[in-house]
């Protein structure tokens, strides 16, 4: 469910739980797309024969793969209206605890622990976790940094 605000309101949201998104399934298509986009082509990624063999028994998307997929849950979760510019400003505390056998379905939890005000907006820190259905561990554990300008 998204939450809709105004950014009039924005910084009523320190402390919202965002909830999570729906699950995407990451496919062999996006790890091998990902793997020219970033010249990554290990083995484990890109050659599910041999991945079968190796120490996830499947292949795995990248990392940052996984952590890429934090733009388009967005959508999902936040919608700001009132705002001419938004830009992801940065991350902090970025951890990959689980890796993400492809064929495997993620979703995303945030949570927004803080809003700042910066020149000419807002700052928002939000923890996100991308979760992978039927894991113990989450794939990705991150602070965000958005900001939104009016």
């Amino acid at each position: 469910m998204t939450t809709t605000i105004t950014y009039d309101r924005l910084a009523d949201l320190a402390g919202t739980d965002l909830g999570h998104t729906g699950y995407r399934t990451v496919t062999q298509d996006q790890v091998d797309l990902f793997a020219d986009a970033t010249d990554d082509h290990q083995w484990i990624h890109v050659d599910p024969e041999r991945a079968k063999t190796g120490p996830f028994g499947a292949p795995i998307a990248h990392g940052f793969l996984t952590l890429s997929l934090a733009v388009p849950f967005w959508t999902e979760l936040l919608e700001v209206k009132g705002v001419t510019t938004k830009v992801n400003y940065g991350l902090d505390k970025v951890r990959f605890p689980a890796p993400v056998v492809v064929g495997a379905r993620v979703r995303m939890r945030a949570t927004v622990v803080e809003v700042v005000e910066v020149r000419g907006g807002y700052q928002i820190a939000v923890d996100q976790t991308i979760e992978i259905a039927g894991g113990t561990k989450p794939a990705v554990v991150a602070r965000g940094l958005y900001r939104f300008y009016a």
